[in-house]
């Protein structure tokens, strides 16, 4: 069916079409074109973007959601209206593996671009081709946008669907950056592709040479933490250090509650590494099961591992529960199932003041809520910051420095300056897995609480 050539003359907020154009470099080949409106209706400002070769069945680069995300998180000066995805027709049944080609030459980019050019100007929009009332199609620019990534090679393990997360998959992928290369088993979900839901350092139990990477077999690293911002959760657990250390040398294992499990990489190491008592709560049994397989999540003595909703469970939790049954941290790993905001952080469900004051219930007297916080918006992050200070009484902040995580540490009750760390102290453990993000802690100022958070960070920093 032949598009109608005004279809694309006006911005239509989501509307999503896909089509298939003759390839300008190939006339045997065709080549697919994506077109997507930005949800919000703006000034037209349009951009395209290569697929990168071996990836267009990648949901990221083959869905509306991927697509989405790539439209909402451009890092062009200004929002975009519309987003132009060109590439390959994407092999529909799925690849099992891929390695990454190089993009074309800056030769052959060029010669493309310009042969693409009719096309791009046919799915500008009417007003983009305006500027105070005069034409400018001569001059008009539409940018090619490159996506960059460190990942060179992927193995699907296994795609499957959960009642509540829908389709997921499971790969092996070989990242490079500019002076390493290693291997990581991820799970990813198809509403929000881009968004890597768990990823673990595996390590080749065989010889690398000449072998693909879908015939690898691999063990999985449980003594690091590899996403980026479980890190910094982690360096999190310092803001209470003096009450974690005290529990620990008094025999007591911290009891831990985790709000979101996906693979359970921070499961496993609060277990392994730190020694806590852990319960995980999950609301997808399809993703414990993923967990378990792929992951090298168990239960035992030290993890408990709970099918359910985190938040229905804390609100439950938090109607009955006595002092010595409460938790001394509270994890939460949880995102927005909502596309329209792009990668968000987490459900605008747990913000709530009745939430939060449930999960402040929960938590011992001296215990701390560590939350995974990707803001939609500067003012959904303020909004989130406000509910939190009206509940908890000190709230401290981890700038993760990748642009897009942060973490807040949430205390119900004042920080207490650091002890002296000894060598096996769990500050040294702490530090010893996220020293530089424990001493990037900064305090979201309240006046009448700024002496005593300001003292505890300057502890830390002397010891570093």
């Amino acid at each position: 069916m032949s598009l109608d050539p005004t279809t694309f003359e006006t911005i239509v907020p989501s509307r999503y079409i896909t089509f298939t154009f003759p390839n300008p470099l190939s006339h045997n080949h065709h080549l697919r074109v994506a077109v997507l409106d930005s949800p919000s209706s703006s000034a037209a400002r349009i951009a395209s973007m290569w697929v990168p070769p071996g990836r267009e069945s990648d949901w990221i680069f083959s869905t509306f959601s991927g697509h989405l995300q790539l439209l909402l998180s451009s890092t062009t000066p200004h929002h975009l209206s519309r987003l132009i995805l060109i590439g390959n027709p994407p092999v529909y049944s799925h690849p099992t593996s891929y390695s990454s080609t190089p993009y074309p030459s800056p030769n052959q980019s060029e010669e493309v671009e310009e042969r693409l050019r009719p096309l791009l100007l046919g799915l500008t929009p009417k007003s983009a081709f305006y500027h105070k009332g005069i034409c400018n199609s001569e001059f008009l620019q539409i940018p090619f946008l490159i996506y960059e990534d460190e990942v060179v090679g992927c193995a699907i393990l296994e795609i499957c669907e959960g009642p509540c997360a829908g389709e997921m998959l499971i790969e092996n992928v070989a990242v490079e950056t500019n002076t390493t290369k290693e291997f990581r088993r991820r799970l990813r979900f198809k509403r929000m592709p881009n968004l890597v839901q768990t990823q673990m350092r595996i390590l080749p139990k065989n010889e690398l040479d000449s072998v693909e990477l879908n015939n690898l077999e691999f063990e999985i690293d449980n003594n690091v933490l590899v996403h980026p911002y479980l890190s910094p959760m982690v360096g999190g657990l310092s803001v209470t250090e003096s009450h974690l250390e005290h529990r620990i040398k008094g025999g007591f294992r911290p009891k831990a509650l985790c709000l979101g499990i996906g693979g359970g990489a921070l499961l496993g190491f609060l277990s392994s590494q730190l020694n806590f008592d852990v319960t995980g709560v999950e609301k997808d049994e399809v993703v414990l099961r993923i967990a378990k397989k792929y992951f090298g999540l168990e239960s035992n003595e030290l993890i408990h591992l709970v099918v359910g909703d985190g938040i229905e469970l804390v609100e439950q939790l938090a109607k009955n529960i006595t002092d010595d049954c409460k938790f001394d941290v509270i994890m939460v790993d949880l995102d927005s199932s909502d596309v329209t905001l792009g990668v968000c952080a987490p459900p605008s469900e747990f913000v709530k003041k009745s939430v939060l004051q449930a999960a402040r219930e929960v938590l011992c007297e001296h215990g701390v809520l560590v939350i995974n916080v990707i803001p939609s918006s500067e003012l959904f992050y303020k909004s989130l910051i406000s509910e939190f200070e009206e509940v908890f009484e000190e709230l401290c902040e981890i700038d993760v420095g990748n642009g897009e995580n942060f973490v807040l540490m949430a205390t119900v009750s004042k920080i207490e300056n650091a002890l002296n760390a000894c060598e096996d102290s769990l500050l040294n453990k702490l530090k010893s897995v996220s020293g530089s993000y424990i001493g990037s802690i900064r305090k979201i100022s309240r006046s009448a609480n700024q002496e005593s958070a300001n003292s505890l960070l300057e502890a830390m920093r002397l010891e570093e």
